[in-house]
């Protein structure tokens, strides 16, 4: 660094404290310009409550919270109340850098980012309140090959999506930042529109809005308890009294674990230290006629904007260097806290620095006049928690902001319309606070937060995996037996093996956005459970068992499908009242009245939560037992499936006795499961759900029992090719809250003639007689060395019309085999299209689905004499 640069570092470093870092006031280090100029300004206020009843009480007063009631008010909602313990953007929201962007790497997030800039466009004009709103656009920066595939893997993703995004030369990326050092530049992605904001302004801005429209706005008034009621409603305890309220928010920022455990919540929450830096006067950035574009150098992991005639650059450090506030965690954030700062500590960030003056050489000449050191609220993986909480009625929060600027417009949005209409406007699957459980403990939290802090800006690459934190106390009764033998993937919290390793295989874990060391290894697990039987950990299902007076009317409301009958098994779907696919399971009945209900890890909570609230509404006499962690279960597949299982038990297992979608107890190896003839394969096979304790025992077992059959393990990426071969959808991927059921193509699982109004009902009625708009096909491509994954762009005739949902390489077609979502119109059989891969359209074919046959369908077809397809 320069001596100049250093010396400026000098002098704004504070003097050190005793023990861990002290906050700073505001009025100490308080940055310049537009995206943070107002944050020392303070409104006195008189603390009342004016009511003692509201529909809903939001807690916290950052822009988030704000944000909501404005949009709850907005749209109509009466008795809406912010209850603010200090003053409105204290905590997180005002020392923000304020950056906006449309860009996001997951496709859901998207629209809530292109909602909030589209907000924050208008909200000046709507409130006449200033929002300090620049929009210079921004370029994320790409230094290597393997970052211009990022690249290019990120445009394929956004092509559907109506907000603009470009992939731009070097010589368009100087043109754009005339100030760039080009030597390291291959390539840009660049965002019009994008840019930052002043949070205080904008906050204050929603919060006139809010007002405007009704709501009440509260502080200083500090919530010290919540009490639940009977009847849902609750008690919301402040010093001035108690209001009672239909539904509680936590929007508290880093206070949101204090209000968790006032009922007993342990949100995995955890405060990270953050820095930027702001300039004086530059005299080359002065002299520039248009504002800069906001860069982000992704290979030394920082951000820069122009901040006046300045520049302002804040870096994420390594995971190593980064700096967590444990004690908050432990001991609460210490009273009085809300507008202060902590230390700089400019030694953790000095790489940035450098990488920073060597990408903008500018700023080798340049004053520091601030360093802006404070709290941010990180969740383990980056990502907020938006929604209902499972287990608590009528409280939910929205917490965990580490980007809670550009998030706010649209959470605001979002969480409004669902807590309004009683279901989610879209999928946002990602933010659900369920996809937390009780095997988040502190320890994880806290690791996880360092590894994803620290990992900001690197590469993201399909099937990503992350270490930090793992195993979690949540392991299948085989991990331990498994570990040694297969790359794992992490699941809510699981360990399941993805793929398994032979001698002469490239062992661990190699991202890349081409086919990789995996690729070799599934096709031997695909023709594994195609020619012989393999056995797979299917211990992180979810599990769940419901039974009662009341559990077959239940069940009848919640799902489109029928009611399984005693011994018998099918996969239902629960609708949304707007038609929309919220849930899919495998629903059992296993004695008269009481049931299983199976359901994909990642859905656990997600979809108990929708039950629980179900049962409540409608005041069902059932009882629920969550089974999740007690059960393990294994999935024997394949041609020899019932040979080997045979010889473990005295059940007749013949396809006479044990039909497909049967569910039955029996022994194994005088081990108790209860079996249902059922694979996600497609194949032969049987699911068998045990005690936890007895998994090691009946895998043994089974292996044991089928060397003769050259028995062996398969993974998920096997599971997934399989499954995509015989056209079986995936929620998550071909439905969800943004597709119906018709769309899907799931009618065989819709009994829309059945008595019972089943959720979403009408509406479905209402979709069918309108017509569908777009269909769910099934495409083979002509690729090289790639593979769709999901998501990708689907073209025709020079326009995006459509993208997939999944895909994989057939390892019977040897070719690659992908959904997608295309127009009705384009949605015939022989319908030719292209997908973009990596940059690259790619010919692609609708085909009739499914590739190759179920072994149920190809039996029946024997049984006529035909020849099935296979």
């Amino acid at each position: 660094m320069r001596a100049a640069l250093r010396g400026a570092l000098r002098r704004l470093r504070p003097p050190r404290r005793g023990g861990w870092p002290e906050p700073l006031s505001a009025a100490a280090l308080r940055p310049l310009g537009s995206g943070a100029g107002a944050q020392g300004r303070k409104e006195t206020r008189s603390p009342s409550l004016e009511k003692d009843n509201a529909d809903t009480v939001i807690i916290g007063g950052g822009c988030v919270g704000v944000s909501l009631a404005y949009h709850l008010a907005k749209a109509g909602l009466k008795d809406v109340v912010v209850l603010e313990k200090s003053e409105l953007t204290a905590g997180s929201t005002w020392h923000a850098a304020g950056l906006t962007t449309y860009f996001h790497p997951g496709i859901n997030l998207k629209k809530i980012h292109s909602y909030s800039i589209k907000l924050y466009e208008k909200l000046e004009e709507e409130t006449g309140q200033a929002v300090g709103f620049h929009q210079p656009g921004s370029i994320r920066i790409a230094s290597t090959p393997t970052r211009v595939d990022e690249f290019k893997y990120q445009m394929t993703r956004a092509g559907w999506h109506p907000t603009e995004q470009y992939l731009i030369t070097p010589e368009k990326v100087q043109e754009l930042f005339p100030l760039l050092n080009m030597d390291t530049v291959l390539a840009g992605l660049y965002n019009p529109g994008d840019g930052h904001i002043d949070p205080y302004s904008l906050t204050m801005a929603l919060a006139a809005g809010a007002r405007k429209y009704g709501a009440q706005i509260n502080y200083p008034v500090q919530v010290t308890n919540l009490n639940s009621r009977s009847d849902g409603t609750w008690e919301v305890e402040t010093p001035l009294g108690i209001i009672r309220a239909k539904k509680v928010v936590n929007t508290a920022g880093f206070w949101a674990r204090d209000i968790g455990k006032m009922i007993g919540l342990q949100h995995p929450l955890v405060p990270v230290h953050h820095q930027y830096v702001v300039t004086s006067t530059i005299p080359e950035v002065k002299a520039l006629k248009t504002e800069l574009p906001v860069i982000r150098d992704l290979e030394g992991s920082y951000y820069l904007r122009q901040e006046r005639d300045g520049l302002l650059f804040g870096p994420y450090e390594s995971e190593e260097k980064m700096k967590l506030q444990d004690s908050w965690v432990a001991n609460g954030v210490p009273p009085g806290f809300g507008k202060e700062l902590f230390e700089s500590d400019l030694d953790r960030i000095t790489e940035h620095i450098e990488a920073a003056m060597e990408m903008v050489p500018v700023l080798k000449k340049a004053d520091i006049v601030n360093t802006i050191a404070g709290p941010i609220t990180y969740s383990p993986d980056i990502l907020p928690m938006v929604g209902p909480h499972q287990g608590v009625r009528n409280y939910w929060v929205a917490i965990g902001f580490g980007y809670g600027i550009i998030h706010a417009g649209g959470i605001g949005k979002y969480l409004s319309d669902w807590i309004l209409d009683g279901e989610p406007p879209f999928d946002l699957i990602e933010l659900d606070p369920n996809r937390y459980g009780k095997w988040t403990t502190t320890e994880y939290t806290a690791a996880k937060a360092r590894e994803s802090y620290g990992f900001n800006n690197i590469v993201g690459y399909p099937k990503e995996e992350r270490f930090a934190g793992r195993p979690t106390e949540r392991t299948s009764g085989l991990f331990d037996l498994l570990k040694s033998k297969c790359s794992m993937g992490f699941h809510a919290g699981w360990e399941q093996p993805h793929w398994f390793y032979k001698p002469g295989d490239e062992t661990g874990y190699k991202p890349s956005f081409r086919r990789t060391n995996w690729f070799d290894p599934v096709g031997r697990e695909y023709k594994q459970v195609m020619g012989n039987v393999g056995v797979i950990d299917l211990s992180p299902f979810g599990k769940f068992k419901v039974k009662g007076t009341d559990s077959v009317k239940l069940l009848d409301h919640l799902f489109a499908n029928v009611v399984p009958k005693v011994g018998s098994t099918n996969i239902s779907h629960m609708l949304t009242p707007r038609g929309k696919v919220y849930a899919e399971l495998t629903v059992s009945q296993l004695y008269p009245g009481e049931f299983m209900l199976v359901t994909g890890s990642g859905s656990e909570l997600h979809d108990l939560r929708w039950i629980e609230e179900n049962v409540m509404r409608g005041r069902y006499k059932v009882e629920i037992e969550n089974m999740t962690d007690e059960m393990g279960v294994l999935g024997v597949a394949g041609p020899y499936a019932r040979q080997v299982l045979q010889k473990l038990t005295d059940e007749d297992l013949s396809d006479g006795s044990f039909k497909f979608l049967q569910s039955k107890h029996l022994k194994l190896s005088d081990i108790a499961v209860t079996a249902i003839r059922i694979s996600y394969t497609g194949e032969l096979g049987w699911e068998l759900y045990h005690r936890k304790e007895d998994s090691i025992a009946l895998y043994n077992a089974i292996m044991e029992a089928g060397q003769k059959e050259g028995i062996d393990n398969f993974g998920t990426y096997a599971l997934n090719a399989l499954r995509l071969e015989k056209g079986f959808r995936a929620w998550g991927a071909e439905m969800n809250c943004d597709t119906n059921p018709l769309e899907a193509g799931l009618e065989c699982f819709v009994k829309l003639n059945k008595p019972a109004d089943f959720t979403g009902k009408q509406a479905l009625k209402q979709i069918k007689e309108k017509g569908l708009k777009r269909r769910l096909v099934y495409l083979t491509l002509e690729t090289d060395n790639v593979d769709p994954e999901g998501n990708e762009s689907v073209w025709h005739n020079g326009k995006v019309i459509g993208n997939t949902t999944s895909g994989s390489f057939s390892y019977s077609a040897k070719q690659s085999l992908a959904f997608a979502y295309v127009p009705t119109e384009l949605s015939k059989v022989g319908q030719k299209l292209e997908v973009e891969i990596l940059g690259k359209n790619y010919p692609a074919t609708i085909i009739q689905e499914p590739l190759v046959l179920t072994e149920p369908a190809r039996m029946r077809l024997q049984k006529k004499g035909e020849r099935p397809k296979i």
